[in-house]
C-alpha cells in the first residue's frame, strides 16, 4: 500500500489510478489530434460536403451581380421582399404570444396526454407544408370547420388575404419557437420561481418577473428560427394563402414564378434568402457552432 504524503495530492494516489487515467486521457487526446481521417469515412464525408455545399456555391458563381441593385430595387422584388418582411414579423409574433405559454405549459405542467400534445405541436416539422396548407384550408377556410362560422357571424375571409399568410406561416413557423423556449425551461432551474412563490409572488408574477428574464435567449434565439423559417415558407402558404402579387406573394413564391420568366430576378431573391439563413446561423453561432 502507497502512503499518501500531506504535500502532494495528486503524485501518490495509485490505488485509485487517478494519474493513470489522466494519462491515459492526455494520450488518447493527443492521438485525436494527431490522427488523421480513415480513408473509408474521409471520402464519403468530403462527398457529403460537396453534395451541401456544391448548389450555394453555384448560386454565387450564378448570381448577376452587376445588375443586382436593378433586380432588387424592381417594383415586383421590392413588393415581394417587403411582404415577406412584414408577413415573417407577424408570424413571429403571433408565434411568441401564444407559443411561450404553451412552451411553458408543456414543460412546466404536469397534465394526462402531454406527451400527446407534445407530439401534436411538433408535427408541422415532419408534416409536408403543402398538407399544412390543406389542414388549413378545412379548418379555416370559406367552408371550413371554424373558417364558414368566421365568415357567416363576422364577415372574416382568411384564405387568399395577407392574414391567410401570416396564419400560414404562423402554423409551420411556431413549433421552432416552442421547442427551443420548452428546452430553455427545462434547462432553467425551477427554484427560482419556488423561491418567488415563497414571498408571495403569483405563479403568473413569478413567470413575468423571474422566469421570462431567465430564458429570454432561449426566446430570442427560437423567435430567430421562427422568423427565419416563416420567411422561408412556400407550400403552405402558397396552398392557403395562395400567389397574388402585392397580397400573398412573398419572396419563396416570387422566386417560383421568377424562375419560369425572369431567372436573374429569381437568383437574386434567392441570394436575399441565402443572405437572411447565413445571418441566423451566425447569430445562433454560440448554440449551434461552437466547438465542445
Amino acid at each position: 500500500m502507497t502512503l499518501r504524503s500531506p504535500g502532494r495530492t495528486g503524485a501518490t494516489d495509485t490505488l485509485t489510478g487517478g494519474p493513470r487515467r489522466r494519462r491515459a486521457s492526455g494520450f488518447g487526446g493527443s492521438r485525436r489530434a494527431r490522427g488523421g481521417a480513415p480513408l473509408p469515412l474521409l471520402v464519403p464525408a468530403l462527398i457529403g460536403l460537396a453534395f451541401l455545399t456544391l448548389p450555394l456555391v453555384a448560386l454565387l458563381i450564378r448570381a448577376p451581380w452587376r445588375s443586382m441593385p436593378d433586380l432588387l430595387t424592381s417594383p415586383e422584388v421590392w413588393q415581394a421582399l417587403r411582404l415577406s418582411l412584414v408577413c415573417a414579423t407577424a408570424a413571429t409574433a403571433v408565434s411568441l404570444v401564444i407559443g411561450v405559454p404553451l412552451a411553458w405549459l408543456l414543460a412546466r405542467v404536469e397534465f394526462p396526454g402531454r406527451g400527446l400534445v407534445r407530439a401534436l405541436v411538433t408535427l408541422p416539422l415532419v408534416l409536408p407544408p403543402v398538407v399544412g396548407g390543406v389542414a388549413l384550408l378545412m379548418a379555416l377556410g370559406r367552408n371550413g370547420v371554424v373558417g364558414k362560422w368566421l365568415d357567416s357571424w363576422f364577415g372574416v375571409t382568411l384564405p387568399f388575404t395577407t392574414t391567410g399568410v401570416v396564419i400560414a406561416e404562423a402554423f409551420v413557423a411556431m413549433p421552432f419557437l416552442v421547442i427551443s423556449v420548452e428546452g430553455t425551461l427545462r434547462a432553467a432551474d425551477p427554484r427560482y420561481e419556488e423561491a418567488a412563490a415563497t414571498l408571495g409572488a403569483s405563479r403568473f408574477t413569478a413567470f413575468r418577473r423571474v422566469t421570462l428574464p431567465l430564458i429570454a435567449p432561449g426566446v430570442a434565439a427560437g423567435a430567430v428560427l421562427a422568423w427565419a423559417r416563416a420567411l422561408g415558407e412556400f407550400g403552405a402558404t402558397i396552398t392557403f394563402a395562395g400567389n397574388f402579387p402585392g397580397r400573398t406573394q412573398t419572396m419563396p413564391l416570387a422566386v417560383y414564378l421568377a424562375l419560369q420568366n425572369d431567372p436573374e430576378s429569381a437568383i437574386a431573391l434567392s441570394l436575399v434568402l441565402l443572405a437572411v439563413s447565413v445571418a441566423v446561423l451566425a447569430g445562433l453561432r454560440d448554440r449551434w457552432m461552437s466547438a465542445s
